[in-house]
C-alpha cells in the first residue's frame, strides 16, 4: 500500500514542477510560511464558493478560506460585482472617497468597541499601530502579551509568538525591542494582576480573544472579563486582536459574542472582503492620538499614520459589499452550523476508530488534536462542548506535532480537502454535502495515518 507521501507525489505532478520553478524565485519556494510544507505545496488555479482547483485539475473542499479572509466563500457574486465596478472607476485616487466613509460606518455599526476607525493595509500593520497608540496614550513603553498569541510579523508582535520564551522568533529583532514586550501564559488573572501592580511601565495588553493561533490554545471566556476588570483597575489599554475573530465569531466579533469590550480592536481578513485591508478601532480618546491639533501636540504627542493603500477604493468596495452581507447575521449562522457539523462528524470518527484526539474550537474555526487525550479530567473545568473545553494540562501547546500536522495536511489533500495546518476555517458557502464529504475524507486520512504508523487505535 503506498504511503501518504507517495500518494501525494503521484497525484500532484504539476504542482511539483511549479514548485521547482518557484524555488529559483522565492526563499523556500513559498510566499507565506504557512504555504511551505513538504515535499511541495499545491498551486491553485481557480476557486468558487467552498471549492478550489489546483494546477493538476484536482478539486478540493477548501478549509483554508484565504487564511480566514473569506467567510462568504470564494468569489461571492456581490463582492465580485463591487470590485469589478470599482476597478473600472479607479483603484487608487490619492484622495478620500465616499466608499471609505461607508466602509467605516459599517465597522462602527458592527464592532462594539469602535468609536473611531483608522484603516491600514494588513493585520500586521493594525497590531503595530494599536500597540503604538496604547503606548502613546498611556505614556508607558511595554506591551503585555501572551504565549503563542499571533499578532503579525512586526518586531513587537513576533516576540513570544512561536516559542514560550520568544527565542525561536527573535532573529533580527533588536535587543531594545525585546525589552519592551513581556510574554506570559494566558488564563492566569492573578499573574496579570501581579505584573500590573509591580511593573508601572506596562502601557497596553494585547491578546487573541479566543486563544493563541486562532484558538489552538484557548483563552477561557472568564479570563476576558477578568482582563477587562484589571485593565480598567490599572488604567492600561486592553487590545483585542480580532484579525481572525472579527466578523467571524459573530458579526461583532468575539467581543460581541462574549460581552467584553476592549479599548482597542485590530481587524483585517474578513474586513476587506478578501482583499488586502486592516483597521484599528476603539475609544475615541485613544484613537484621537492620531488627530492633528493646535500647539505643540503634532510634534510631541501625535501618532503619525500615513500608508499608501489605507482605505483604497478597491478594498473599500469589497469591504462594503462583504460587511453589508455579514451585518444580517445569516452568513455567520450558516458558517457556524457547518462548523458544528464538522466538529460532530470528526469527533464521531475518532471515537468510532478508537483514535485519541478531538476537533474543537469556537465558532466557524476548528482545530485538531490527534494521538493524545484532549481534555482535562472531570472536575478540572466546565463540561466539554468541544468549544471552550479545558485542554489537558499535560500539554502546554496542544494540537499536532509537526510530523502529524504535515501528514494530516497531505492525507486530507489526497482525499480532496485542504486544511490550514492543524486548523479548518469554515465559510457560509460550505454546504451539508461539503460537511459529509469532508467527514468521509477525514476518516480516510486518519486511517492512512494509522497505516503509516503515525497514529494508533485503542
Amino acid at each position: 500500500m503506498p504511503t501518504i507521501l507517495e500518494t501525494y507525489e503521484r497525484l500532484h505532478p504539476a504542482s511539483a514542477r511549479l514548485n521547482t520553478e518557484a524555488r529559483g524565485v522565492f526563499p523556500d519556494g513559498a510566499t507565506h510560511d504557512n504555504r511551505f510544507y513538504g515535499p511541495f505545496p499545491i498551486y491553485v488555479d481557480h476557486a468558487q464558493g467552498s471549492r478550489k482547483w489546483d494546477v493538476d485539475g484536482r478539486e478540493y473542499i477548501d478549509l483554508v478560506m484565504g487564511h480566514g479572509a473569506l467567510i462568504l466563500g470564494h468569489s461571492r457574486p456581490e463582492v465580485v460585482a463591487a470590485v469589478q465596478e470599482q476597478a473600472a472607476k479607479g483603484t487608487h485616487y490619492g484622495a478620500g472617497s465616499e466608499l471609505e466613509v461607508r466602509w467605516g460606518q459599517l465597522v462602527l455599526r458592527l464592532i462594539p468597541s469602535a468609536e473611531r476607525v483608522r484603516f491600514t493595509s494588513s493585520g500586521t500593520e493594525a497590531t503595530l499601530m494599536a500597540m503604538r497608540l496604547a503606548r502613546a496614550y498611556s505614556g508607558r513603553d511595554k506591551i503585555l502579551k501572551f504565549e503563542q498569541h499571533f499578532h503579525g510579523w512586526h518586531d513587537y508582535a513576533t516576540i513570544g509568538a512561536f516559542a514560550s520564551a520568544g527565542a525561536q522568533s527573535a532573529a533580527g529583532i533588536p535587543q531594545a525591542a525585546l525589552g519592551t514586550v513581556r510574554v506570559i501564559p494566558s488564563n492566569d488573572a492573578a499573574l496579570v494582576d501581579h505584573i500590573l501592580a509591580t511593573d508601572p511601565d506596562i502601557g497596553g495588553i494585547i491578546l487573541e480573544p479566543t486563544g493563541a493561533s486562532m484558538g489552538v490554545t484557548p483563552v477561557y471566556p472568564e479570563f476576558l472579563a477578568e482582563l477587562r476588570a484589571l485593565a480598567t483597575k490599572y488604567d492600561v489599554p486592553l487590545i483585542f486582536d480580532e484579525v481572525v475573530t472579527g466578523f467571524r465569531t459573530s458579526p461583532g466579533g468575539a467581543q460581541a459574542r462574549f460581552g467584553v469590550t476592549p479599548d482597542l480592536t485590530t481587524l483585517a481578513k474578513i474586513l476587506a472582503g478578501g482583499l488586502p485591508g486592516g483597521a484599528v478601532v476603539g475609544r475615541a480618546d485613544i484613537m484621537g492620538m492620531i488627530e492633528h491639533r493646535d500647539g505643540d501636540w503634532n510634534a510631541n504627542r501625535r501618532v503619525a499614520h500615513p500608508g499608501t493603500f489605507n482605505a483604497n477604493p478597491l478594498s473599500a468596495a469589497a469591504g462594503v459589499a462583504a460587511l453589508s452581507l455579514i451585518a444580517t447575521g445569516e452568513e455567520n449562522r450558516k458558517a457556524e452550523a457547518a462548523a458544528q457539523g464538522l466538529r460532530d462528524g470528526f469527533n464521531a470518527v475518532l471515537e468510532r476508530l478508537g483514535v485519541p484526539g478531538c476537533a474543537y474550537g469556537v465558532g466557524p474555526v476548528l482545530h485538531f488534536r490527534l494521538g493524545k487525550p484532549c481534555f482535562a479530567d472531570p472536575g478540572e473545568g466546565p463540561s466539554c462542548d468541544h468549544q471552550w473545553c479545558r485542554l489537558a494540562a499535560s500539554e502546554i501547546r496542544p494540537g499536532l506535532t509537526a510530523q502529524l500536522q504535515e501528514a494530516l495536511k497531505l492525507a486530507m489533500l489526497n482525499h480532496g480537502v485542504d486544511l490550514l495546518g492543524r486548523t479548518a476555517i469554515v465559510s457560509s458557502a460550505h454546504s451539508a454535502s461539503d460537511v459529509e464529504q469532508t467527514t468521509v475524507a477525514f476518516e480516510a486520512a486518519v486511517l492512512d495515518m494509522v497505516a503509516d504508523g503515525l497514529l494508533e487505535r485503542r
